[in-house]
């Protein structure tokens, strides 16, 4: 499986929020098995054992701690950075916390995903984006069935409407600034 992806990554500038959580720290090492030059961006990990700690300190060109609800941060990295291709898995991932922190939650997932698309809107450095939201961001009907990518948005609870709305921006970014048709 490496070698299928080792000529598109190899070289390239990837810029990869949420380097910090588990998938991220995960994808970053991967990445960096295929000669990907990894520039992370995200919130400092938890204290305690996690993941992060436990990468190669060679796993990164650049490991920044910053917060996606910060647009100047997030310009300023994507500035730093000059991505070929940027993976957004940063994200308050906990529907327990969504409860909590509801404004926090909403702040992260969708305009931190906003403020990351304003900011590769304005970059003069194109880069093929990928983002990553979840399969709560469908409207749950309860009715045993897999979600498909037609399925209508919706979110019973906080961090659900969360990643739904982060879907609505990156269809709307798509569509009105980044496709061929605009």
């Amino acid at each position: 499986m490496v070698n299928a992806f080792a000529e598109t990554y190899k070289g390239k500038r990837i810029l990869l929020t949420g380097h910090t959580g588990f998938k991220g720290g995960w994808m970053s090492l991967w990445l960096k098995s295929l000669d990907a030059q990894v520039t992370g961006f995200s919130l400092p990990p938890p204290d305690g054992p996690n993941f992060f700690g436990t990468l190669p300190l060679d796993c990164f060109e650049k490991s920044v701690f910053g917060d996606l609800r910060d647009s100047a941060a997030v310009d300023q990295i994507v500035t730093e950075c000059r991505a070929d291709i940027v993976f957004h898995l940063a994200a308050q991932p906990l529907v327990g916390v969504s409860y909590r922190e509801p404004v926090s939650t909403f702040m992260t997932n969708a305009i931190g995903t906003l403020h990351l698309l304003e900011a590769l809107r304005k970059s003069s450095s194109p880069a093929a984006v990928v983002i990553v939201t979840s399969d709560k961001c469908y409207r749950n009907n309860d009715d045993g069935r897999p979600f498909r990518e037609s399925d209508p948005l919706g979110g019973k609870d906080v961090y659900s409407m969360s990643k739904a709305v982060t879907e609505l921006i990156a269809n709307s970014w798509h569509t009105s600034f980044f496709s061929q048709a605009s």
